[in-house]
């Protein structure tokens, strides 16, 4: 027997408006003139440019007025026309919402490829058949850093399973050495030890060169620790002669396929979002002009509501028209709305991180950036740490000391030795001067670093000292040892 029963049950939802609100706000200035652009692409209904001076809104409630009642009259179903294909994606969208779904165009520098600039160059060289096919592969093998990764019993496999060519491993190694000839230098080698061999083997020699080639080719391990001591004794050089052979080292190019002009690259360009001034002593905050567009809705379009309001022949087709009419101008006055609050909370969440922030603001010196968390600002602003969030990742500010992330000026607090609480931001600042001024020769190690940290007024542990140092990305006090 089928019992019934009744359950309630609490749900949250995003309406569909604020879900275009939320993936609006979280687009920088140039997303957001993209996603402007195909709005208005894709509605008709949707205007950009100035209006004239008439009240669009209340000719807009109108012709709905007139629209809703002609429509009740002729016994259509709204609820069925509005779930046709013609309503725009977002008011169809999921309740969940994720970066992962936005779609992302990334242009790329035209010309010809890496891989094409090498298979070129292997038109100069005298190969059969066979070793043609094995070149051509092996510069195929080539990533974008210039290195040949993978091993050569692989590639032995890959050509005979691939390219029906029956070989060696020693007839590849062969081939491998003259693809070593080609440009950029150091290109096909397999790890950095043999790229740099390549280079140093290509230049012009000299007893620098010679040397360095000696410590890469047989002491490669104890150069890369900085044992210096320990070269000198191997090479029996003086200080001097290692420090012009480490010298000629730090000229090459460990990434050789980076230096190639015509490699394909994303270029990214940064747009502030926001510019903030000093004007007489105080802090002015500006919106970018490109993230206010003037929008206004089609006058057309509600024409033609009010015409087929007048018309006394009502056909099937005519309704279908009128229908598509009104979700366009829907979708056009939700989209106003929604760029009109994304200007207002990104003003408004900007303004109160640079109130927050007004001693670092007005001097530039990061020393004085205050601790300040997401939950900070949103309470401050009496928003969701979420809305604040997305603001912060993804948006620039123009100051007067160089174009900033947002979300750089958020950092966690610690207390210092007078029981004030400090920006870890602070920290970090002094701990990478303090590595700047040290004498290389005998770089400060985690411990030493804490000793200094904690004289100055900060007393932190070894461990947070080098968790920093990672975040910095200041290499152990042996890697930064210099000669």
């Amino acid at each position: 027997m089928l019992k019934q029963y009744l359950q309630f049950k609490l749900s949250q939802k995003l309406s569909p408006q604020q879900i275009q609100l939320m993936k609006l706000i979280q687009l920088p200035t140039q997303a957001f003139e993209q996603r402007l652009k195909q709005e208005l692409e894709e509605n008709p209904a949707l205007e950009s440019g100035k209006e004239d001076k008439t009240d669009l809104e209340d000719s807009f409630d109108n012709s709905k007025e007139e629209y809703d009642e002609s429509t009740s009259n002729d016994d259509i179903n709204i609820d069925d026309y509005l779930s046709d294909d013609e309503i725009p994606n977002y008011r169809t969208s999921t309740n969940n919402y994720s970066a992962d779904d936005d779609e992302k165009s990334i242009p790329y520098a035209s010309g010809t490829s890496f891989t094409q600039h090498l298979k070129n160059q292997l038109n100069t060289y005298r190969l059969n058949d066979e070793e043609r096919d094995i070149a051509e592969f092996l510069v195929g093998s080539v990533d974008e850093s210039g290195y040949i990764r993978r091993a050569l019993s692989d590639i032995m496999d890959d050509l005979a399973f691939t390219q029906n060519v029956y070989t060696t491993e020693e007839k590849i190694e062969s081939v491998l050495k003259k693809v070593h000839q080609l440009d950029p230098s150091g290109v096909g080698a397999r790890n950095l030890q043999e790229c740099l061999s390549i280079q140093l083997s290509r230049k012009e020699q000299h007893p620098n060169i010679a040397l360095a080639s000696n410590i890469i080719n047989k002491a490669f391990d104890q150069f890369t620790k900085k044992h210096y001591k320990k070269l000198m004794q191997k090479f029996d050089v003086t200080e001097q002669q290692l420090k012009d052979a480490i010298h000629e080292i730090e000229r090459l190019n460990p990434k050789p396929g980076g230096s190639y002009a015509g490699n394909n690259r994303i270029v990214e360009h940064v747009v502030p979002d926001f510019a903030l001034k000093i004007v007489e002593g105080k802090l002015q905050l500006s919106l970018n002009g490109r993230n206010a567009p003037e929008l206004h809705v089609s006058r057309e379009y509600n024409n033609m509501l009010k015409g087929y309001k007048e018309s006394k022949d009502k056909s099937k087709s005519q309704k279908d028209a009128v229908l598509f009419i009104k979700q366009k101008l829907d979708a056009a006055k939700w989209f106003i709305e929604a760029i009109k609050q994304r200007q207002q909370t990104l003003f408004v969440t900007m303004s109160a991180i640079m109130h927050y922030q007004k001693d670092y603001f007005l001097t530039g010196d990061e020393r004085k950036l205050k601790p300040m968390i997401l939950k900070d600002i949103a309470d401050e602003i009496d928003m969701d740490v979420s809305t604040v969030s997305r603001v912060a990742n993804s948006k620039y500010v123009d100051t007067p000391y160089g174009t900033k992330l947002i979300k750089e000026f958020f950092s966690e607090s610690m207390t210092n030795d007078q029981g004030e609480e400090v920006s870890t931001r602070e920290i970090k600042k002094i701990l990478e001067t303090v590595v700047e001024e040290e004498n290389k020769k005998k770089p400060f190690t985690d411990e030493a670093l804490a000793k200094i940290l904690k004289e100055k007024g900060y007393p932190i542990a070894r461990r947070t000292v080098a968790k920093y140092r990672e975040q910095l990305d200041i290499p152990v006090a042996r890697l930064r040892k210099k000669i």
